[in-house]
């Protein structure tokens, strides 16, 4: 028997589809997919991450470009996403090896994706979201150490020890 499921009011199929199609993208990037991005992408989309805010496909094109030509074994895994109405959110890891530091360790960065679609179910927006400072800044030699005490000596934990530690006694 073929029954049909009943689909949630506010997910729309079509964001569904996009949203599938979006994902088989990114999990299967290389440069040679990189000319296919029209296909996925709205003429004027906007792209925002930690390092770059661009508009329209050549230039989102030459960020993807720009990671193969730096990066060793870029790859994305998207972990899980939710879409529903025009937009979808996808939680994902970056897996890569650095050329120039550490090339033997595989390094991974977890974010996430904000899309929204447009009417023919392209990308309009695509806003990335992810830590540099810990996710990558830490990671690196010298820089990493100021920014993992910075992040000690920021955090609300350190603060209430350190506030505990000099409290006097009744």
């Amino acid at each position: 028997m073929n029954a049909t499921l009943p689909v949630h009011p506010d997910i729309d199929p079509d964001t569904q589809a996009a949203t599938q199609r979006l994902i088989a993208l990114y999990e299967q990037l290389s440069p040679a997919h990189l000319s296919e991005l029209d296909k996925h992408y709205a003429p004027d989309a906007h792209f925002k991450d930690p390092f770059n805010d661009v508009r329209g496909v050549p230039a989102i094109r030459q960020i993807f470009a720009h990671m193969f030509a730096t990066l060793d074994q870029p790859r994305f895994t998207v972990t899980h996403h939710i879409a529903q109405g025009e937009q979808a959110f996808l939680a994902w890891e970056f897996r890569f090896r650095m050329r120039r530091w550490r090339a033997g360790v595989e390094q991974c960065i977890r974010g996430a994706t904000l899309v929204r679609f447009d009417h023919q179910g392209r990308v309009a927006l695509h806003r990335d979201y992810w830590d540099a400072a810990q996710e990558l800044y830490e990671k690196l030699p010298v820089l990493g150490g100021l920014m993992r005490w910075l992040r000690r000596a920021a955090s609300a934990t350190a603060t209430s020890k350190e506030s505990h530690a000099h409290r006097p006694s009744p």
